[in-house]
Formats: structure tokens, C-alpha cells, sequence
């Protein structure tokens, strides 16, 4: 998935003029720990708390440009996505409705109902949220923002291409571990990649507790599967989408899964070593790197603290567990 130089500047400009360029570091105990240099991405420094924000910039900033009148938006989340199109909507004074799954984060809940969105509870899991989303949007005449889009994945490249441009050219990470939910962090990463030139392996990461997207890239076309996992509920996808599917099979160097105990451990790690607050999906891309470490010893990678997002008493679960 490309996007031209016109397309990169637009996003750019709309992302920079709400939020600064997050910052990435890499932390000396990460790499005592790990016996490699790695690099975080913190996407936890965003004003929603996660990457997804960029995305719903410039949707809605495209959504404006195209004169297309709406009363109203609806879209269905685990959370950070919701925090985004409520923050954008916002922005752009829409109102907006956000369908979660029952049981939902109750401090991502919070922070979408801080934003002023009208938050709706229904299904078990994201799903069931995005069917029910989806059929309010048609009686409701609301517009459905889904979540995965061409217009998501231009806001969130903007972050990739921070990452890779901070690099001089050849001197950028190995490899990047990118967790994949609905699939728009992988496809803007491989958008940033061609964009700077970057040479950096790109490893999908996907939960062992959600595995669409692995089972999709072992057979090479969509596989639905059972989500279980109670931690990464950033990565809690039923069924991959087919475009972006797609993209991870022409460009992953391979795709790995990693369970809730080792994303509990990477997010007990994180804090220890960086004294960052990880979400589960935040962590899981660190969690890849240590399972991986045996292969990448003394040498770059880079990882993405996708989101901070996490419950307070889900994180002191975290921090209390070994």
C-alpha cells in the first residue's frame, strides 16, 4: 500500500498540527536484558494514549474534504480506535457512537465517554460489536468508520515514518516486531518502509490467543478463529480483512504469536526497564523480540509501544504476577 509524496505531506501536516512527533529511545536495560539494541517506538505518548489517533486525524480530515454531509458517525472498538474517532469527531464537531463488546475495558470506556461520544455495549466480543455497528449505522443513517481503511493507515504511517527517517539510511533496525490487530500498524509500516527506503525486516505479531491473521497467512487466504485472549485486547481479531491480508503476505518477513503470559511479562519488562506503562497490544511487540532473541543477538530491532491504554487493576494484576 503506497501513498504519494502529496498524500505523506497531507498526513503529516494533519497529525503534527494536533500532536508533536512521539519520541523512541533505546533503553539501556532493554538491551543488557536482551543482549541487542532495541528501539521503542512510544506510541503511548499520543493524546488518546495510543497510536490509532493519527489515523482518525486524517480520516475525518478527509472525511471534511470530500463534502459528503453525515449527521453523525458510529464505529465499533476494544478501545483505542474509539478514542480516536471520538477525538477526531471532536475535532471536526460530529457526534459520534462507539459500540464495544460487554466487558469491556472500563478505563478505555471512560476515556471514549470523556470525549463525548454516546458508548454502547453489545456482543461478546469485536465482532458482534462491528455487526451491531454496522446495522445501526443503516437504520441510523450514521456513517460507519471501519477499522481498516486507506484513510486510517495514512495517519497511522505517520508514525513508522518517523521511526525510519530518524535512522540515517542503512542504519535503521534489522528488524521491526509489529503487532497486527485488524491489520492498519502492519500495512502503514510496509507504506513507511517503501516511502523512506528503510531496509528493515517487518515480523508480524499477532496474539497466540487470536490468530486470524497467522492461520490467514499459513493457508493464504482469510481463516476465521476463536479469540480467547483476556490480556491483548488490542489484537483481539475474529476474522482478518482481506486487503490487508493481502499486504502481510507480500511483505512479512515471517508472523509470530506470542501469549498472554509472555505480553504479562514483556509489560512487567517495559516498566522496569523504561518505567512506560504498556497495554497489553502495547507490550506485544517487545514480548516478540524476546521470544525471538536468540536469533537477533547483537544486533538492531525495533518494536512499537503501540499503547498505554491498560487498566488500573488489570495492570497491578500485571506487576503483582511472575
Amino acid at each position: 500500500m503506497n501513498f504519494s509524496r502529496e498524500e505523506v505531506d497531507a498526513a503529516r501536516r494533519t497529525v503534527h498540527a494536533v500532536m508533536p512527533a512521539t519520541p523512541q529511545y533505546a533503553w539501556p536495560l532493554l538491551r543488557e536484558r536482551l543482549g541487542m539494541t532495541v528501539w521503542v517506538k512510544h506510541e503511548n505518548h499520543t493524546p488518546a494514549g495510543a497510536f490509532k489517533v493519527r489515523g482518525g486525524l486524517t480520516y475525518f480530515a478527509g472525511l471534511a474534504a470530500s463534502g459528503v454531509g453525515t449527521r453523525g458517525v458510529i464505529t465499533a472498538t476494544r478501545g483505542n480506535h474509539g478514542q480516536s474517532v471520538g477525538f477526531a469527531a471532536r475535532k471536526h464537531g460530529l457526534a459520534a457512537t462507539i459500540v464495544v463488546p460487554r466487558g469491556n475495558s472500563i478505563e478505555k470506556n471512560a476515556a471514549m465517554r470523556a470525549l463525548g461520544v454516546e458508548l454502547i455495549e453489545h456482543g461478546e466480543d469485536f465482532q458482534a460489536a462491528r455487526e451491531y455497528a454496522s446495522g445501526l449505522a443503516a437504520q441510523q443513517g450514521l456513517h460507519m468508520v471501519p477499522s481498516f481503511d486507506r484513510g486510517l493507515i495514512k495517519g497511522v504511517m505517520t508514525y513508522w515514518l518517523e521511526f525510519f527517517e530518524s535512522f540515517e539510511r542503512g542504519e535503521e533496525p534489522e528488524v521491526v516486531f509489529v503487532p497486527i490487530g485488524q491489520g492498519s500498524g502492519f500495512c502503514a509500516a510496509v507504506a513507511a518502509r517503501a516511502h523512506t527506503g528503510a531496509r528493515s525486516a517487518l515480523i508480524g505479531v499477532v496474539s497466540a490467543h487470536a490468530t486470524t491473521y497467522l492461520d490467514s497467512f499459513r493457508a493464504r487466504k482469510v481463516i476465521e478463529a476463536p479469540v480467547t485472549t483476556v490480556l491483548a485486547d488490542g489484537m483481539a481479531c475474529r476474522i482478518a480483512d482481506q486487503e490487508a491480508l493481502d499486504v502481510v503476505l507480500r511483505e512479512a518477513e515471517d508472523i509470530v504469536t506470542v501469549t498472554d503470559e509472555e505480553v504479562a511479562h514483556a509489560m512487567r519488562v517495559m516498566f522496569a526497564d523504561t518505567h512506560n506503562v504498556a497495554e497489553g497490544a502495547g507490550a506485544a511487540g517487545l514480548a516478540a523480540a524476546m521470544q525471538q532473541r536468540g536469533r537477533w543477538q547483537g544486533r538492531s530491532v525495533g518494536v512499537a509501544l503501540t499503547g498505554g491504554n491498560v487498566d488500573s487493576a488489570v495492570f497491578a494484576r500485571v506487576l503483582s504476577s511472575s
